[in-house]
């Protein structure tokens, strides 16, 4: 007997006023951590933790008056799951490459990554290896808006927006205005593949 698999409709997690109160507590958990911040940079991880940087940099500076040092990281090349494989098709979907900016010396700085969803670290892995070829930072801290869970690598982040326990067949999806035209958390069910009977 065969059964259609029916897919739920994705559940929206976090709205725009939740993220909007998320993002605040992590700039202000910044602030309360970084007793030097002329010496602290934001360095958003593309592509939705560019915007979120951005968001938290104005946070920070709307508190502090200190407008922190801010750039954007491309992982593309560092990622363990692009490759050449032998003149044969990737297995993936490869990402698109994007544009690293980092107008100021890391020497002396604290670090911090900023991404929309922490899941196994290996984005997280792949970030530190990009960053540490433009320098050495003093520091190296993570922020994240969303941890889902199942790591793969020894990662934590230092900031946490929110904790999202999920399972191996969901996936969090992060839309932000900037990007998407809203702003809003949602979980989504990936159907189960036959294979996984």
């Amino acid at each position: 007997m065969s059964h259609s698999a029916v897919t739920p409709a994705p559940r929206v997690l976090l709205d725009e006023e939740s993220i909007r109160r998320t993002l605040s507590r992590v700039a202000h958990e910044i602030i309360e951590r970084n007793e030097d911040l002329d010496t602290v940079a934001l360095v958003g991880i593309h592509t939705r933790g560019v915007p979120i940087a951005h968001r938290l940099r104005y946070l920070i500076e709307e508190r502090t008056g200190e407008e922190l040092a801010l750039g954007q990281l491309d992982i593309t090349f560092h990622r363990d799951d692009v490759h050449v494989r032998a003149g044969q098709p990737p297995r993936r979907p490869q990402p698109l490459a994007r544009e690293t900016k980092l107008d100021f010396e890391l020497e002396g700085r604290t670090v911090i990554l900023v991404d929309d969803v922490l899941y196994t670290g290996r984005t997280i892995r792949a970030a530190i290896d990009a960053l540490l070829e433009y320098g050495r930072p003093d520091r190296v801290q993570l922020a994240v808006l969303a941890d889902r869970g199942h790591r793969e690598l020894p990662i934590r982040p230092d900031y946490v927006g929110k904790n999202l326990p999920t399972g191996r067949n969901e996936r969090v999806q992060v839309e932000l205005v900037e990007i998407d035209e809203i702003d809003q958390v949602m979980l989504v069910t990936e159907r189960e593949s036959a294979d996984n009977d």
